[in-house]
This record gives structure tokens, C-alpha cells and sequence, in this order.
């Protein structure tokens, strides 16, 4: 029951290590070249128009309405790139955690291994000291 339970507390903080790691990893990727040059594209479009003497009244929704793109396509793209960084984590540090079990048990059988034959030549040992005495 108690391996049960730390088990889940190891899943759980697993899960918000992953978490953390995938949050940064999409917060860092979600602005990419694309995003930029969509953004400078709007800047340029906002200036032609004000050099044309467009009236603030047309430019001002142009450039916002850039702008809302601009943010609506790159928190689309981080929750896309989060979704994936977090599977790919949450993958890896599993992977890790299995890796680390394995060489604990690995380890157990070494010293298992290590006692038997310490037992073996403490017990040969003491038969040849018997032998000796007799």
C-alpha cells in the first residue's frame, strides 16, 4: 500500500515537472518567424495607410485587428506546442524514472549476488577450519 502511494506521488510530481518544462519550452517556441513577419507585415500595411492620409478611423481597427491575429495565432500555436512538449516530457521523464528503477534493482541483485558468494567462501572457509582442527 505505502509503494502504492508513493508511486502516485512520484507520478504526480513527474506530472508537474513535465508540466513545468512544456509550459517554457511553448512559451519560448509559440513566436516564431512566421508570427514575426505576419506582425511586420501589419506595421507595414498601418504605415502605407497613414502616409495615404488615411484617416485614424480606418488604421487604428487595421492595426488592432493585427495585433489580435498576431496574439490569437501565437497563443494557438503555444497551446499546440504545449500539448506536444508535455507528452514528450512526460515520455521522458518516465523513461528516466524506469531507468532509475531498473538500475536499483540491478544494484539489488549485484549485492545479492555479492552476499551469496561471501557466504559461499565464509562457508568453505569455515569448513576447512573444521577440517584443520579435527
Amino acid at each position: 500500500m505505502e509503494k502504492a502511494e508513493v508511486s502516485e506521488e512520484k507520478r504526480e510530481e513527474i506530472k508537474k515537472l513535465a508540466t513545468t518544462r512544456a509550459k517554457v519550452r511553448a512559451r519560448v517556441a509559440k513566436w516564431d518567424l512566421n508570427i514575426a513577419i505576419f506582425l511586420f507585415a501589419v506595421l507595414i500595411i498601418v504605415i502605407i495607410l497613414l502616409f495615404q492620409n488615411i484617416g485614424i478611423e480606418w488604421v487604428a481597427p487595421i492595426a488592432i485587428f493585427g495585433l489580435a491575429m498576431v496574439w490569437l495565432v501565437g497563443w494557438r500555436r503555444g497551446r499546440e506546442l504545449y500539448k506536444a512538449f508535455y507528452d514528450e516530457e512526460l515520455a521522458k521523464l518516465e523513461q528516466e524514472k524506469e531507468k532509475k528503477e531498473e538500475k536499483i534493482e540491478k544494484e539489488k541483485k549485484e549485492k545479492k549476488i555479492e552476499k551469496a558468494v561471501e557466504e559461499t567462501i565464509d562457508e568453505k572457509i569455515q569448513k576447512a577450519l573444521r577440517e584443520r582442527w579435527k
